[in-house]
């Protein structure tokens, strides 16, 4: 689960159910890769100019590097846009440990099916689409 916010207003929450893929892809990371990818290329419709903030997921910094040149390249079709990324740490970004609030509510919610926190952000959610996905590409 993804999500992105701004100051005005709270954002779109993309969610992946993993069940439904059915042939998964080689690379298990290509699956976070296209669903961030999605969140950051709607955001950039909507916001053409804009500073992006991701949590420092990786360690390895390949995979840092393959999760940019995927964003990138799926932001080419977009014009004009100036996408500013930084991969922080949550621990020392409040505003990544808030998304990390947001995300564990959608996760209770679809995974758990226990929307108590969900039902506290509910009317903060400007867009919400689940990605269900029966061949992974």
């Amino acid at each position: 689960m993804l999500s992105w916010m701004n100051r005005e207003r709270w954002g779109q929450a993309v969610i992946v159910d993993q069940q439904a893929i059915v042939r998964q892809p080689k690379d298990p990371e290509e699956i976070y890769r296209q669903a961030v990818t999605h969140a950051i290329h709607t955001l950039v419709e909507h916001f053409p100019r804009v500073e992006i903030c991701l949590d420092k997921r990786y360690t390895n910094e390949y995979l840092r590097y393959e999760l940019e040149k995927h964003i990138r390249e799926n932001l080419m079709d977009i014009s004009p846009q100036l996408a500013l990324i930084r991969q922080q740490s949550s621990y020392t970004r409040k505003e990544l440990q808030a998304a990390d609030a947001v995300a564990w509510a959608f996760f209770q919610k679809y995974e758990r099916q226990d929307p108590l926190f969900y039902d506290v952000i509910a009317s903060k959610v400007v867009a919400e689409e689940l990605i269900e996905k029966r061949q992974w590409k």
